[in-house]
């Protein structure tokens, strides 16, 4: 079994990271997944939720992720993602209102998406 996996987190307008890492901790519609280095083949369809990377250098990498795709073969994991953002470009703040004005406006939708990303930015 190989002790890394090649991972590439991608959104619809950029490559958000890419590299090799341990594990890969994301949420599908079936419900939190941990892939490692010979995982078995999968493909799933990606919940709003943080993404939690171990890289092979021992650090931690997460995004919020809202939408998409997983898919894994060959020790190569794909994260295809409508949105995603890393946990360090999120603006807290910013988040923090966004999560306020959704919850005032009744935007369950909204109210995720900021839950989400909060939840990454913070570590949650």
């Amino acid at each position: 079994m190989a002790a890394e996996l090649h991972v590439e987190l991608v959104a619809a307008d950029r490559n958000v990271w890419s590299g090799e890492a341990t594990l890969v901790v994301a949420r599908t519609t079936s419900g939190d997944i941990g892939v490692m280095p010979g995982h078995q083949p999968l493909l799933g369809v990606l919940e709003s939720g943080p993404v939690t990377i171990r890289t092979s250098e021992g650090g931690t990498v997460v995004a919020a992720v809202h939408g998409g795709f997983i898919s894994f073969a060959d020790n190569k994991l794909s994260l295809l993602a409508e949105i995603a953002e890393l946990a360090d470009e999120i603006d807290v703040q910013r988040a923090e209102r966004a999560l306020e004005s959704a919850k005032s406006e009744e935007d369950a939708g909204a109210e995720r998406r900021a839950d989400v990303r909060l939840r990454a930015a913070t570590g949650q």
